[in-house]
């Protein structure tokens, strides 16, 4: 039942971004290392920048692994499920790269975003070149009703300063489970 196809065309941009859930799966070269699975949230976070680009808003987290797998490797699978509609799995898989916030190109990176949130409440903007594009059936997946958005994490980071943010990453996310470094 599964499709390859040879870019993100306009109706799979349309369903990526009608999604309000995605997740994101890395893992270390290592074999000994862990693989991780992200879900990412929040209506405007995931831009599709081209057939072959996506970017998406990666905010401080009680981990940065995803970030410390990309520096380590750069692959990087994003993944989207239907939980209303007709049943659908698609899958990007890339190479990713990390813009973190004092990065001079982050601003750029950052106006990709239709309503960007305040740049210190932001970790890194993760940009993804598509190398493959594919779906599959979905038919296991549960139809599940859509609420609304948790603004806990926006509120939360609205609270801290820049220096206390850099603090945190520097404390919290320098290196993933595995001890690889994240910046």
């Amino acid at each position: 039942m599964g499709k390859v196809y040879p870019e993100i065309e306009p109706r799979l941009r349309a369903f990526i971004e009608a999604q309000p859930v995605f997740f994101v799966a890395t893992a270390p070269t290592s074999v000994d290392g862990h693989v991780n699975v992200s879900p990412k949230g929040m209506r405007g976070t995931l831009v599709v920048l081209g057939p072959h680009r996506v970017a998406y808003l990666d905010y401080h987290g009680s981990g940065a692994e995803t970030i410390a797998h990309l520096r380590d490797n750069g692959r990087v699978t994003l993944m989207f499920c239907a939980f209303s509609g007709p049943p659908k799995i698609l899958r990007l898989y890339g190479r990713g790269h990390t813009v973190p916030v004092d990065d001079p190109g982050f601003a750029a990176r950052l106006a990709d975003f239709p309503d960007p949130p305040d740049r210190h409440t932001v970790r890194a903007v993760i940009a993804v070149e598509v190398d493959r594009v594919a779906d599959s059936c979905g038919f296991a997946v549960p139809v599940m009703e859509y609420q609304h958005d948790r603004d806990m994490l926006i509120t939360h980071h609205g609270r801290k300063t820049t220096e206390e943010l850099v603090a945190y990453r520097a404390s919290r996310n320098a290196a993933s489970i595995d001890g690889l470094p994240v910046f």
